[in-house]
């Protein structure tokens, strides 16, 4: 039987590559592909992947936010992030997030099909680049705010934070999250008080930095 991959990646020449890689693999079937978080969160319901291959800097809802949201209601499901950073705090995110492997993107295709094959074998796989140092503070259950992408902050904030990084309007936030206008107010003044943060141009600043968002 064919191990089924929904691949999620926002820049379409990269998936279009990925998916002519992987589609060579007798063992392995491309069933879908999402361009955001949203979509994968979508897609995985409707699809339900053995494996999903997972971006971690997304638009709308990063890939730790997806895969959270996945793996709450399809537990079943293999995540293998695939990533530019392999900075300690994003691994920390999403092996906590559930996800099964971790790589960076300048990893080797082969490395790629190995990750693939030991997931769906009920192992975890770390690309070689993350360190020993972030292996022994994960697996000792060590891993503290200096280590965190989003130190201290609810699922909800964490949303809201990333779109008022894209650039949305409180009211599109709003619409986009089934909030009232006020309440996201809120939570961005909440914001601003936790990260020491000014005005959102900080708040964009910090997240551009911190690998949350990317400029396109």
């Amino acid at each position: 039987m064919s191990t089924r991959i929904l691949l999620v990646e926002d820049h379409k020449i990269v998936r279009e590559g990925f998916k002519s890689l992987l589609e060579k693999q007798p063992h392995l079937e491309v069933v879908g592909e999402a361009e955001n978080g949203n979509q994968a969160v979508s897609l995985a319901k409707k699809l339900l992947p053995h494996v999903i291959i997972m971006d971690v800097t997304l638009p709308d809802m990063n890939g730790i936010e997806a895969t959270r949201r996945i793996l709450a209601d399809l537990p079943g499901i293999k995540v293998v992030a695939l990533s530019i950073h392999s900075d300690t705090k994003f691994v920390t995110e999403m092996l906590l997030a559930g996800a099964r492997g971790y790589l960076v993107k300048d990893c080797a295709f082969e490395e790629l099909v190995h990750a693939i094959n030991a997931v769906t074998a009920n192992r975890r796989y770390l690309s070689p680049m993350i360190t020993d140092q972030f292996v022994e503070t994960f697996l000792g259950q060590t891993a503290g705010d200096e280590v965190r992408v989003f130190p201290g902050l609810s699922g909800r904030e964490r949303e809201v934070f990333q779109l008022l990084a894209e650039g949305r309007t409180a009211k599109e936030i709003a619409n986009d999250l089934s909030l009232s206008v006020k309440t996201v107010e809120a939570y961005r003044r909440r914001l601003m008080e936790k990260l020491g943060l000014q005005n959102v141009v900080e708040l964009t600043k910090h997240a551009i930095k911190e690998g949350i968002v990317s400029l396109k």
